[in-house]
């Protein structure tokens, strides 16, 4: 019998209207674990090379882990979804949290595999074992908030739990996002355009009966453990969310302020966590299973109408259409974050394309006729907010901006293609590598294109406070935010491996040690306990290893290689302000730093290729015929 986990894989053939159950066998779930690692065996084994990604070739993966839903446990509720990315070409991958991953796993699921095309609008219905194709045509079209009322209206069940795309996806904007529940956001790489031309709007889920744990004493007796261990700070996650920390990075010079230009922006303290607490904030929202609560619901009626069922800003998209784009006025941030949950865009992709489009602007490479008449000088909230309707419905300049910021620099000429700021597609996240260094490789070498979430950043690890954190990976010595050396190099490799584990038990980093209460310790007594293995920090780090070399090859395969482990040029140059002013990237001990990367991992220090001793110590030889 398995424990944490049904054993059953949903595969959906949207053209041929076809469903089954595919049960893999126990080492498959053990090897992979769940998320974006047990997406990649599905997508190598069975994606061919070279396909549209916004064609009916692709496969999109729906994937929780073997430990979501067991038990309510804080931060064990995320899922992954992957395909092939149309903003990169390569694998594409993002993680959301919530409550329907929980949900699809008492349904009786672990993962959803998509195939084909429908040929015309449908949603996906799953319910205790059972599983059906149902028309959307009269959802097609609508915005977010309606679909989900229309749904569980249809169903009968206010219970179900229901993730979709919106307008955006449907019109195949490149950075188009998954939602579920209208405020969990599977944000990155445009997977939302890949549901999108599947003709696919939602999947609604509702299940009655949890997997079981092996010894749910044990595990709940660990749960108790992290539970007391938990004291929540006024000043903290839970009672600020992850905008307090906005003001915090200006301070300290690394806020991605006027497209990455600067680390400074003088209103840092007027869209930060606090200021929204204490105007209007209306409740704190949270995920299955959490008690940190960091997730933020507004409301507002003045100057505009804010709906609390969209939530609130994250510190993503405080900075993504705040900072970065100069913009100091928080309701309008909080309005924007509304427009995009309900078209369904991502709000980092978008904010960072908006900003390369003010820059343009301002450099004089676009101009009023360019813009439809729009004035994008930053700190423009109004035209932010018209912008965001436009590329929504890929109207205008919208429709421009709906390509990202990399393809559409492409389209402009005229040397725009400066001031898009992108790895392998993918626009940059709100975080600083200038300041942050081990970011610098985070970002190049992430196979989705930049991403924040590669690694812990820097400052946890400049003190002991935080360092001992991570004692049980052998890294012992702190090192400066500053530092691009060997042994920098060396704790970003661990710690990489440490957060493709966390992925691939759907673990929230906001739970997990540094930023949260369970310790490295307590998540593997705890998958002990779930799935009854006998397993390690040793076995589960190795599946960390395993995604970042199946993650790589896959990319290897669509002709994404060591060239595209690269930064943008404004990383090489000096902040233009702020306490770090001056600060950059130097490129001869970026580029060291990336060769020992690639020889740490067990790839060729040159290319970048993994060596097929290192996928054999892996146990994926079956990958081997796969390599360049």
């Amino acid at each position: 019998m398995a424990f944490g986990f049904n054993g059953k894989i949903l595969r959906v053939d949207l053209e041929k209207r076809k469903i089954a159950v595919e049960e893999p066998g126990e080492k498959i779930y053990r090897q992979y674990l769940g998320g974006g690692s047990l997406a990649l065996y599905y997508l190598l084994q069975e994606l061919k090379p070279g396909i549209d990604p916004l064609g009916p070739d692709n496969m999109l993966i729906f994937a929780a882990s073997v430990l979501t839903g067991a038990l309510p446990a804080p931060g064990m509720n995320k899922y992954t979804v992957a395909a092939k990315s149309p903003l990169s070409g390569g694998f594409g991958e993002s993680e959301a949290g919530g409550w329907w991953a929980p949900e699809l796993k008492a349904a009786g699921f672990d993962a959803i595999i998509i195939t084909g095309k429908a040929s015309s609008p449908v949603y996906l219905w799953i319910h205790d074992g059972q599983a059906e194709i149902r028309n959307a045509d009269h959802l097609w079209g609508k915005m977010t908030g309606e679909v989900q009322k229309t749904i569980k209206k249809e169903l009968g069940d206010e219970r179900i739990r229901v993730l979709q795309i919106g307008p955006a996806g449907e019109k195949l904007v490149k950075y188009a996002c998954i939602m579920n529940e209208l405020k969990h956001f599977n944000g990155r790489a445009g997977l939302g355009a890949v549901m999108g031309s599947k003709n696919l709007r939602a999947i609604a889920v509702r299940g009655t009966k949890a997997p079981e744990a092996a010894d749910r004493e044990k595990a709940q007796a660990v749960l108790k453990s992290v539970r007391e261990s938990y004291v929540e700070d006024p000043a903290g996650l839970g009672a600020l969310g992850t905008a307090r920390v906005a003001p915090i990075l200006s301070a300290g010079g690394i806020l991605p302020t006027k497209n990455f230009s600067t680390g400074y922006f003088e209103k840092a303290p007027d869209i930060g966590g606090k200021r929204l607490a204490e105007t209007i904030l209306k409740g704190r929202g949270t995920c299955h299973g959490c008690y940190i609560r960091c997730k933020r619901e507004v409301e507002a009626h003045t100057p505009y109408e804010i709906n609390p069922e969209y939530g609130g800003p994250e510190y993503e998209t405080i900075a993504s259409l705040g900072s970065l784009l100069e913009i100091g006025d928080l309701a309008a941030i909080c309005k924007g974050n509304e427009l995009c949950a309900q078209y369904g865009i991502d709000t980092i992709s978008f904010g960072t394309t908006l900003a390369f489009a003010m820059e343009c602007f301002e450099k004089e490479i676009l101009s009023l006729k360019d813009t439809d008449g729009l004035d994008l000088h930053f700190g423009n909230h109004e035209s932010m907010l018209k912008l965001i309707e436009l590329v929504g419905q890929r109207k205008g300049l919208g429709n421009l901006l709906a390509e990202g910021a990399a393809e559409a620099a492409k389209k402009i000429g005229r040397g725009a293609e400066k001031f898009a700021l992108h790895i392998k597609g993918q626009p940059l996240p709100m975080h600083e590598p200038r300041g942050k260094k081990s970011l610098a490789l985070a970002y190049a070498v992430s196979p989705t294109g930049a991403d924040h979430l590669e690694n812990p950043h820097d400052p946890f690890f400049e003190k002991e406070g935080g360092l001992k954190d991570i004692h049980p990976l052998g890294i012992l010595e702190p090192l400066s935010s500053l530092d691009l050396g060997a042994q920098k190099v060396r704790m970003f490799v661990y710690l990489q491996q440490y957060y493709n584990w966390l992925n691939s038990i759907g673990m929230c980093i906001f739970a997990a040690k540094p930023f949260g209460p369970f310790t490295i310790t307590q998540l593997v007594e705890y998958a002990r306990a779930v799935t009854g293995w006998d397993t390690s920090l040793w076995e589960m780090l190795k599946v960390g290893e395993r995604f970042s070399c199946l993650a790589k090859i896959f990319n290897l395969r669509e002709g994404i290689g060591a060239k595209e482990d690269r930064l943008p040029d404004r990383l090489h140059e000096g902040l233009e302000g702020g306490v770090l002013k001056g600060e950059k990237i130097d490129r001869q001990q970026f580029a060291q730093a990336l060769e020992m990367y690639y020889g740490m991992m067990g790839w060729d220090p040159q290319s970048g290729v993994p060596t097929k001793y290192k996928l054999t110590e892996l146990n994926i030889g079956w990958a081997i015929p796969l390599l360049p």
